[in-house]
């Protein structure tokens, strides 16, 4: 499997349950502000809509999505238990969870990195992005983990997008179950590796 990347992106998160999966992969760094890959790849001639992350199986086929990606990889290891099996309710619990990060967050996060983006914008968005962030520390005040007591690939996603707040302005230290959170998935062995191996931590 192939896995194109750029570093501190959403692409962060498959690329945690990569590692955490045990599953041999090629990681390929594709920056979104160049699209070029270190071979000098046009990226788009890859992927046309030119966005990370990109999962390439070895037969060639591809997942685009990170959610569709997460639970991909979480498929391909039921041992690690990195998702709840197919079918059953708390997987559709971690998909709820998928789609909240994806839609809620991760989503509320692009004005705030968008260019020429008005400050009127960015100050509703910001607002949005704080009260939701409220209520899952209020979520996170139930367990270690947004599923529970184990760690899914919804986490590493969570992780990767509460990341970002402290790049835009967004005070996440009030928030003592979500700090406790992160500080919790950024010390697995798998996340420091990840973290490292796109040059996030010296």
């Amino acid at each position: 499997m192939k896995l194109y990347y750029s570093p501190g992106a959403c692409s962060l998160s498959p690329h945690i349950a990569l590692k955490e999966s045990g599953l041999a992969f090629e990681a390929i760094a594709a920056p979104t502000k160049t699209h070029k890959l270190p071979d000098g790849t046009d990226y788009y001639t890859i992927n046309p809509l030119g966005y990370v992350p990109l999962l390439v199986l070895d037969n060639g086929a591809q997942l685009r999505e990170g959610p569709a990606i997460l639970q991909y990889i979480a498929d391909q290891v039921p041992a690690k238990q990195l998702a709840p099996a197919n079918g059953t309710f708390e997987r559709y619990k971690l998909q709820e969870w998928l789609n909240f990060i994806a839609t809620e967050l991760h989503r509320s996060f692009t004005p705030l990195f968008t260019p020429g983006m008005p400050d009127e914008a960015k100050t509703i968005a910001k607002t949005r992005l704080t009260s939701r962030l409220q209520w899952v520390d209020g979520e996170l005040a139930k367990a270690p983990y947004v599923m529970g007591d184990a760690f899914t690939v919804a986490d590493g996603y969570l992780f990767t997008v509460a990341g970002w707040s402290k790049h835009v302005g967004i005070d996440i230290s009030g928030l003592a179950n979500l700090g406790a959170f992160m500080a919790r998935v950024g010390a697995r062995p798998a996340v420091q590796d990840t973290l490292c191996a796109e040059g996030l931590l010296k």
